[in-house]
């Protein structure tokens, strides 16, 4: 007879209302000690809302927590901690200014010296196999680099309870393979993990047990193992994502051109772009695939006008030299923006959803929705609510702040905010970071209906399948060099992660213009 083991959390009941929503409604969940539990559920179904409630980020209106079967009211991270649970966001809570060190130091509650974590850091970084420099500025870094950051820091707290929010989104498939031997280690110690991704294969490979939520209550409990992806899809929206339909390609003429681009790096930290050549036409999606922080910033900045250091004649966007353009100047002609990072750069935070469609939105300053140097408000909002309706954003309306929605909501936004503008060519990076399967499926349906409809379309992503199923060919990006073209037809899991070492045969003299 089995000795009946006492719940690591024990959740009864946890309600959470804002205002226009309830977020979530009398959930229940158990996580066992050395369970990697998954917690399941599409775009604001509410499970952001219930680890912060965990975390002691957020206070319930209603239930209770048990941790290691007593009863804890956790009123803030710190109390969270001192318990011995951990959270990793979705959304980075790091300090531009400082070293990577200095914000795992000031994170930490363990009266430890500067110097003795900058140590630790490095033997974790070590052991797990999470590459990064210590000392090294957080505003240098990646998405994916702060993901690894947020990974350490977390570990340092010898967790008790680890919570993880989208970990894998912005990681290669070997840095999550290489994550997931770290979480078994951690599961095998004794460390329950409540997981949270909307990567269905991964839920399936790693974690022993789930709870789906939707519309903010359980709507049951699975074994993944035992599951499908198709079957998890139905628990998760009630239904499987549709098959992505694609046509041939109706390629026109060369709208982007980057002739031999070579930029150093603007810091220390930097990756110095070396002769990148590339073109993508219209009517045509061209992938760029390689591990986080080996060029992606630098390459986006150059073709947004973030950056105008290039040498004239480097960049052309139907045979104009934008090289040093800025932004603004390079939307008039048709080139629309999606950058990674959705807080802070595609969105500012505390604006509502219809003013920030002004940030990128000429027409809404210079065109219709302006009388006399007045903003149309009216306008602004009936524009942002068709978007949110086109592309099914889960907001409080157009009044909503940006920071309000879900993560894979404010990306559907965005996206939706810059494909809305019918652009001539379009960049996106990471399209579909930290999104349900069946955002990420619209999402790249609505990519290939702009390359459909004759926009030439970039797309920087590290989920390489997402490149596979929506690109007509692939380049790889490796410290700051480009691979020749590849098209997806002959490209390989294994022969795009050779290439993500740099190891193609070629040097940068021979791919001026690499194309296809």
């Amino acid at each position: 007879m089995s000795v009946p083991t006492i719940p690591r959390l024990q959740l009864t009941g946890i309600t959470k209302a804002y205002p226009g929503v309830v977020a979530n409604s009398g959930v229940s969940l158990r996580v066992l000690p050395g369970e990697i539990h998954a917690v399941l559920g599409e775009n604001g179904a509410g499970k952001s809302t219930l680890m912060k409630i965990i975390y002691g980020s957020v206070k319930p209106d209603a239930g209770t927590i048990e941790f290691n079967g007593r009863e804890v009211a956790v009123r803030n991270p710190q109390e969270a901690r001192a318990l011995g649970i951990s959270m990793v966001f979705q959304h980075f809570n790091l300090f531009d200014t400082v070293s990577v060190a200095e914000n795992v130091w000031l994170g930490l509650d363990t009266g430890e010296t500067l110097a003795q974590v900058t140590e630790r850091i490095r033997q974790k970084a070590q052991d797990y196999g999470l590459d990064i420099d210590p000392l090294r500025p957080v505003h240098t870094l990646s998405v994916g680099e702060m993901q690894r950051v947020e990974i350490i820091r977390a570990l340092l707290t010898e967790p008790k309870l680890l919570i993880l929010d989208e970990p894998t989104s912005v990681l290669t498939p070997q840095a999550v393979e290489k994550l997931f031997v770290v979480l078994r280690k951690l599961a095998s110690e004794g460390c329950s993990i409540l997981y949270i991704s909307h990567k269905l294969h991964e839920i399936r490979a790693l974690c022993s047990a789930c709870t789906v939520l939707r519309g903010g209550k359980v709507t049951g409990t699975c074994k993944p193992a035992e599951e499908s992806n198709a079957s998890l899809s139905r628990l998760m929206i009630g239904a499987e994502p549709p098959a992505l339909q694609r046509r041939a390609p109706q390629q026109g003429a060369v709208v982007l051109t980057v002739r031999n681009l070579s930029l150093p790096s603007e810091d220390q930290f930097g990756v110095p772009l070396q002769g990148i050549g590339l073109e993508v036409r219209s009517g045509e999606v061209v992938g760029i695939a390689g591990v986080s922080g080996n060029g992606q910033r630098e390459l986006l900045y150059a073709l947004s006008g973030e950056d105008t250091r290039a040498a004239r004649g480097t960049v052309l966007v139907d045979g104009q030299d934008v090289s040093q353009l800025h932004p603004g100047q390079r939307r008039a002609l048709g080139l629309h923006f999606v950058p990674e990072e959705r807080l802070g750069r595609g969105a500012v935070p505390t604006l509502s959803l219809a003013q920030n469609m002004l940030l990128t939105r000429s027409e809404a300053i210079h065109g219709s929705r302006v009388a006399g140097g007045w903003i149309r408000l009216g306008q602004l909002r009936e524009h942002a609510s068709r978007i949110i309706d086109t592309f099914r954003v889960k907001a409080h309306g157009a009044g909503a702040a940006a920071k309000s929605l879900s993560g894979g909501n404010l990306q559907k936004f965005i996206v939706g905010r810059e494909i809305d503008a019918k652009p001539r060519l379009f960049i996106v990076s990471q399209p579909t970071w930290g999104v349900d399967v069946g955002a990420a499926a619209q999402i790249r349906e609505s990519i290939l209906a702009l390359r459909d409809a004759g926009c030439a379309v970039l797309v920087v992503s590290e989920e390489l399948d997402e490149l596979f199923e929506v690109s007509d060919r692939l380049h790889v990006l490796a410290r700051g060099r480009l691979s020749p073209s590849l098209p997806v037809a002959e490209a390989t899991v294994e022969k795009v992660g050779e290439w993500m070492s740099g190891l193609w045969q070629t040097t940068p003299e021979k791919q001026e213009v690499a194309h296809g």
